[in-house]
């Protein structure tokens, strides 16, 4: 039960951690993990409508995932374009108008995986009640790193100077630039780390680690979360 009183944050952003490790003490091969983990974001979906949460992202496929196995990655990216499919055809994702949004370097996926994004998003464009952002091919020194690459070759170009860089022009050459700041980040499977997530929007970011593999993450571990996050005096360095 959530009490009337919580605080909500309005952006939560999750690091899905664990599918390996949750398949593996199954004795399942590791596509079962990386299934199981695709079906939790359907929930994580109807958990946020239910506490009347604004915005998610959550962090799917990172650059270093690329180092993986071809076979795995292959998987990966067939249970992924599977899962995109069905939100395209769900009614519901167009009844609750959910906005998808991709957060990465999208080039490095095969191109029937970024035109499905492409019409993920294009789709979904006009919605404005939730929105869904995706951290896929996403590494957060990558992501300032091609920030400023953008940055420098306009200033080569005569299109800027450097004294016109200000943290609004760096954040708008982002591939998060159009994310909202984060308010609680949650990591699953036990690590206590951040790895570098959406690191400009979580500055000022509360962050509850949970022991849980992120397949068999629950409601009950999802409120726990907001339940630490709500008892928090969230200064801003003041």
């Amino acid at each position: 039960m959530v009490k009337d009183d919580l605080e909500i944050p309005k952006h939560i952003g999750i690091i899905c951690d664990g599918n390996r490790r949750f398949a593996h003490t199954l004795g399942e091969v590791v596509w079962f993990g990386h299934e199981q983990g695709a079906k939790k974001i359907e929930e994580v979906l109807g958990w946020c409508k239910e506490l009347g949460i604004n915005s998610l992202t959550l962090w799917l496929f990172s650059t270093e995932n690329f180092s993986r196995t071809k076979e795995e990655i292959e998987t990966i990216f067939k249970i992924g374009e599977n899962f995109g499919k069905r939100f395209l055809e769900d009614k519901q994702i167009y009844e609750n108008q959910i906005k998808f949004k991709f957060i990465g370097d999208l080039s490095l996926f095969p191109e029937n995986i970024q035109n499905l994004i492409k019409q993920m998003e294009e789709k979904t464009k006009e919605h404005t009640k939730f929105n869904f952002n995706i951290a896929a091919g996403y590494g957060g020194k990558q992501e300032i790193i091609d920030a400023a690459k953008l940055i420098a070759k306009k200033i080569e170009l005569g299109e800027l100077k450097s004294e016109h860089i200000t943290k609004e022009l760096f954040e708008a050459h982002m591939y998060s630039a159009a994310v909202p700041e984060v308010d609680l980040v949650i990591r699953t499977s036990g690590e206590l780390r951040t790895s570098g997530f959406l690191m400009w929007k979580t500055d000022y970011a509360e962050y509850f680690f949970s022991e849980k593999y992120w397949p068999e993450f629950t409601k009950e571990d999802f409120v726990r979360a907001i339940m630490s996050y709500s008892a928090r005096k969230r200064r801003y360095g003041k």
